[in-house]
């Protein structure tokens, strides 16, 4: 696991009931190894931003995650609302995840998370630079 550096990211994390948190700390180790894999990303930041653990790279999109604030058995993970992200995961995963507008997967409390089509979301996120200019962030 990875520790957790940033103690005002830990702060946030400590705060949500330990059923979401060990569901957002799986989040956040899906993004931290799927990061690790690829070779575009030399440096992920975890940070806040709008209060909520963050990732950043220089390579690609923010990805940010939380509790739902609507609904407390349901937590998210969120994508920078401008980019065509969420639109190709929704065109992508359709079948395999819920979606908030062009912004976020929800999911909710009992889901089983489809890792591997998640991991790739993850991915298409961290490499958004190098990919946005193409049809379907070059996947199709």
């Amino acid at each position: 696991m990875y520790k957790l550096e940033n103690p005002e990211v830990a702060e946030v994390f400590n705060k949500y009931p330990e059923t979401m948190r060990q569901k957002l700390m799986f989040l956040r180790k899906l993004v931290l190894d799927t990061a690790s894999d690829l070779e575009e990303v030399n440096n992920i930041e975890e940070t806040l931003k709008w209060g909520e653990p963050s990732y950043l790279t220089k390579s690609g999109s923010t990805i940010r995650m939380n509790l739902k604030k609507s609904n407390s058995d349901q937590y998210a993970m969120y994508f920078v609302c401008t980019t065509n992200l969420v639109e190709t995961f929704r065109e992508l995963y359709g079948e395999s995840f819920k979606f908030e507008g062009n912004r976020a997967i929800i999911f909710d409390k009992n889901d089983e998370v489809p890792i591997n089509e998640l991991k790739h979301c993850i991915s298409l996120a961290l490499t958004y630079h190098r990919r946005k200019h193409l049809p379907m962030l070059g996947v199709l």
